[in-house]
């Protein structure tokens, strides 16, 4: 039998983690969960070298942690290796509720809604405890919905989805996506919202040469403002020179950094390859504030990827395999397996602010500082809440 594990997204978090024993675990989880999230990231970008790519790292890792929750046998060991932790850890299930409450604390200036949802077939029967240990975990009930009314099913998925990521996304599971096979439908949803600490002034925004890396240029609307950034440089042997500049949202808590590298012609997959939770807190280790004119495209990404081969490319192939598959913790009746495993993310940058749903170390180089910060070439973004290190999404902008 079909099981669907489905991911939609918009950007980002917030919130912060004590020093307590709890907020230790909370913050290796985080780290973990990023990575992981990273590493899928960067499988996906292998296929999507010279287009837009927007991406939630934490989606995928939500996704991926309710997939372990159901499974057993050589499917939970090839997760939990992708992972590097299991959901049978002492204090890690704990880390998990405290690090989505921390993310999406309500206090917070930024708008950052979260949600869990795994709909199930109707008649299926469920390992008794199953229900219990995925409420416990994500604090969402199961959902119980016919998909032999493949129509109707997919009519409740995708309100679901628009309801919980404001709207942005719409539409999400196309027809023909669900049939009577189906037994279940593992969904996540992020909606973020977030106004910058420094608008950028609508006035100063006018038309500007973008240059894409064949060579060829387009004419973007480009912001600008002259204020006081966070920036560094870096420099390391395989990805070459590169820039980063920190963008805060009001809340503090979350911010946005662009990395791009100096050369024009630089394939930005170089520093693909070698970003990971570790880099970035390099990159915020060794930035310094600075005064600046900044020059930023906006731009408004939505990609839809198939996540099937890059967690097969990460060792979990058993969960996709109508004969290997398990996921007994589960069902115990029907044989299940993963049908197809989607992301969907929308992301918006304009002068307000972020709406959007769903490694070596950096060696700081000497060279004078450029008096602009030009964004006119390709560069990569990181969505982080800074206190836990969480990289909600995360993206590639090859031409606005």
């Amino acid at each position: 039998m079909e099981l669907w594990s489905l991911l939609s997204v918009a950007c980002l978090a917030l919130s912060h983690a004590a020093a307590s024993p709890s907020g230790r675990q909370v913050i290796r989880v985080a780290q973990l969960s990023t990575d992981f999230g990273v590493r899928v990231f960067r499988e996906v970008s292998k296929a999507s070298k010279d287009q837009n790519l927007a991406f939630s790292p934490h989606g995928v890792a939500s996704v991926v942690a309710m997939l372990q929750v159901a499974s057993e046998g050589n499917t939970r060991g090839q997760i939990k290796g992708a992972m590097r932790f299991g959901l049978k850890e002492w204090g890690v299930p704990r880390a998990l509720r405290l690090l989505q409450k921390i993310l999406s604390d309500p206090r917070s200036k930024d708008v950052v809604q979260m949600a869990d949802a795994l709909f199930v077939q109707r008649d299926l029967p469920l390992v008794p405890t199953f229900m219990l240990r995925f409420q416990r975990l994500f604090h969402q009930m199961v959902k119980q919905v016919d998909f032999s009314e493949s129509g109707r099913a997919r009519d409740i998925v995708n309100a679901w989805v628009k309801q919980h990521t404001n709207g942005m996304i719409q539409g999400f599971l196309q027809e023909g996506t669900l049939d009577a096979m189906t037994r279940l439908v593992l969904v996540n949803a992020i909606h973020f919202k977030g106004l910058w600490q420094l608008p950028f002034p609508k006035a100063a925004t006018r038309q500007r040469i973008f240059h894409k890396l064949d060579g060829s240029t387009v004419v973007v609307p480009m912001m600008e403002q002259m204020a006081e950034f966070h920036y560094g440089e870096f420099s390391t042997p395989e990805q070459g020179d590169y820039d980063v500049i920190e963008l805060p949202y009001q809340g503090e808590t979350l911010s946005m950094l662009i990395a791009s590298p100096f050369q024009r012609d630089a394939p930005l997959s170089a520093l693909v390859t070698a970003i990971d939770s570790c880099l970035i807190a390099e990159w915020k280790s060794n930035m310094s504030a600075v005064t600046r004119l900044l020059v930023l495209p906006k731009f408004s990404l939505e990609s839809e990827v198939d996540l099937r081969r890059p967690l097969e490319a990460l060792g979990m192939t058993d969960m996709f395999d109508c004969e290997k598959a398990n996921f007994s913790r589960l069902s115990v009746r029907d044989a299940l397996f993963v049908s197809r495993a989607l992301q969907k993310v929308k992301i918006d940058v304009n002068e307000s602010g972020t709406e959007a749903s769903s490694a070596t170390a950096a060696i700081v180089y000497s060279r004078m500082a450029p008096l602009e910060i030009v964004l006119d070439r390709p560069f990569l973004f990181v969505v982080r809440h800074n206190p836990t290190g969480t990289i909600l999404f995360m993206g590639q902008v090859m031409e606005p």
